[in-house]
């Protein structure tokens, strides 16, 4: 069955706030689909959830995945579920639901394929958060994804978000946690989806809920699927960096020691690797654009795809409706 709206929600070890957090989108979403995908919680997650959702009738739904990590819950429910729209959330009770038509609207006008909840130009999550290790975080990788990517991004970690049903349909997540609002914006940016932010009234966790985040394991985490993606989207970039460095390390070699036979080797090695550095990314350069050629074309025939359909379910369902109107 297709939903118009459906909103997915991951939750681990969430019982002290996943009820509330189910029915305050139900409050300001009625008629959407709330989807709770339990990750493995120890606590009374599960039942509430169930219980909660219950209530809903068909507009309700409870899933289960396995694997731990946000990454792997939140695809098991895109995954699951068919709709229009998308919103995705966490289950703590941070973001307010109260703004979800804030998120939807660029998306509904066909303004934007991704809507971020802003919570940092403004200050409010700096005012909420209660660990300064998590925004200085946050500034630095805003800082970093901007500057690879050119681009003018105000919070690109904020895990509540609006996506159109043509996102979905193109975003394979192949990260399992985290770092997927970080890989999920470089892929938006990367394959030039159309982003939008929205600044909202963060809140921070109430009394008795923890987060799962881990500063240093999960910035690192980030750290490293930038230097991946940087590496995937912005090959040439990375691999001239790498050959500069190679290249130069080779200059100060034989400068310095030119009359040392081993110390020249190793300086024709690093002038040689730093030379095929530059290779490889001009040619991984050649492949991505290639690669984004094919799939703008893809992403064209799609959108022509569902006129199509209807054009070819008009024609034939004409003389059904032409004997029910006789």
């Amino acid at each position: 069955m297709r939903h118009q709206i459906a909103v997915i929600l991951p939750a681990h070890n969430e019982a002290s706030t996943v009820a509330q957090t189910i029915a305050d989108f139900h409050r300001h979403l009625p008629q959407a689909l709330i989807c709770v995908i339990d990750n493995q919680s120890n606590d009374e997650t599960r039942e509430l959830a169930r219980q909660a959702l219950g209530r809903l009738g068909r507009l309700g739904l409870l899933l289960d995945e396995p694997r731990i990590g946000k990454g792997h819950a939140v695809r098991k429910g895109l995954q699951s579920v068919d709709a229009d729209f998308y919103i995705l959330a966490d289950a703590d009770l941070t973001y307010p639901a109260r703004q979800a038509h804030e998120l939807l609207a660029p998306l509904q006008l066909g303004k934007a394929d991704m809507v971020v909840g802003d919570r940092l130009s403004e200050g409010r999550y700096q005012a909420a958060n209660q660990r300064p290790g998590h925004n200085l975080g946050n500034q630095i990788i805003l800082f970093l994804v901007n500057f690879l990517f050119t681009s003018r991004l105000s919070d690109i970690l904020s895990g509540y978000r609006a996506l159109s049903r043509r996102f979905v349909q193109n975003y394979p997540i192949l990260v399992a946690g985290f770092e997927l609002e970080t890989d999920m914006t470089l892929h938006a940016l990367h394959r030039q989806f159309s982003i939008r932010e929205i600044p909202i009234d963060y809140q921070d966790r109430p009394q008795g809920s923890y987060s799962k985040l881990k500063t240093v394991r999960d910035g690192a985490r980030i750290l490293l699927a930038i230097v991946r993606i940087f590496r995937q989207y912005r090959p040439l970039g990375f691999f001239s960096g790498l050959s500069l460095v190679a290249l130069m390390m080779a200059a100060v070699l034989f400068v310095l020691i030119a009359d040392q036979t081993l110390w020249v080797a190793i300086a024709v090695g690093l002038a040689v690797s730093g030379i095929a550095f530059l290779l490889t990314g001009f040619v991984l350069e050649a492949l991505l654009k290639m690669d984004q050629l094919n799939f703008a074309r893809d992403l064209q025939l799609q959108s022509f795809a569902p006129t199509h359909s209807k054009l070819q379910i008009d024609v034939q369902d004409a003389p059904t409706r032409a004997l029910q109107l006789l």
